[in-house]
């Protein structure tokens, strides 16, 4: 284990409430590399939200029923199964699976960006509402296409936890994306293409900034399967760095 920490701000530690269980959450980076500097999409959530107002974060949010019946093309890659599966109460490949998919539909509901294949056709018997639309523009998921990158589990005493999974995409992985998603009465009120220094100079909760920093260190290190991936919580008052 590490002995690096990163320490809370005094806003954040001001938000406490009555312990509670983190609730699964998966969270997604889509990396653009076309140009001379890689870029991330992050995406501005409305104001009105309880939980980080006006924060620039990654499309992401909590694992569904559906995610574990939702079928897929591909598989996620073996080392990334693997570390999913660490550290966590009833680790199964199914669960694993399922994660990888939240990250995918999250990211379809907030951006309207589909990531997967249109060679099989449209997914037979999609599980209804987010899925079943997916479904609809005729494209399966792909497994394949994403990498698991980093965890982190909100600190104890906040009005939400959430043990969250981030994992990458590259935007060249993107089938589909279908407009009207984004807008002022949405959960996203906006997105934004920046490279890693700008992605650093908005508005962005903690844990977004670290995550940036371990995944631009990640890239700029090739982006190789083998590079441990970073899982933070909190012991006394400090976030913890892990390596799975």
């Amino acid at each position: 284990m590490s002995d690096h920490t990163v320490t809370l701000t005094q806003a954040e530690r001001a938000r406490v409430t009555a312990n509670q269980r983190p609730k699964d959450a998966a969270t997604m980076l889509i990396i653009d590399r076309n140009g001379a500097r890689p870029k991330v999409l992050m995406g501005k959530r409305h104001a009105s939200h309880k939980f980080m107002p006006g924060k620039y974060v990654f499309p992401g949010g909590r694992l569904d029923a559906g995610d574990r019946q939702m079928v897929a093309t591909g598989a996620i890659p073996q080392i990334c199964e693997d570390r999913l599966l660490k550290r966590t109460l009833r680790p199964s490949v199914g669960k694993a699976r399922a994660l990888a998919l939240a990250a995918i539909r999250e990211t379809f509901e907030e951006t309207g960006l589909l990531f997967g294949s249109d060679e099989f056709g449209a997914p037979d018997a999609a599980p209804e509402g987010s899925w079943a639309e997916f479904a609809g523009h005729g494209i399966f998921p792909d497994l394949s296409a994403v990498t698991f990158v980093a965890r982190a589990i909100t600190p104890p005493r906040r009005p939400k936890r959430f043990d969250t999974r981030f994992f990458t995409v590259d935007a060249s992985a993107m089938a589909k994306k279908v407009d009207g998603v984004v807008g002022p009465d949405s959960e996203l009120v906006d997105l934004v293409w920046v490279d890693f220094d700008e992605a650093k100079e908005l508005d962005l909760p903690t844990i977004t900034k670290v995550i940036l920093q371990e995944v631009e260190s990640r890239i700029e290190a090739g982006f190789g399967p083998w590079i441990p991936v970073p899982f933070y919580w909190e012991k006394r008052g400090s976030f913890v760095r892990e390596e799975l």
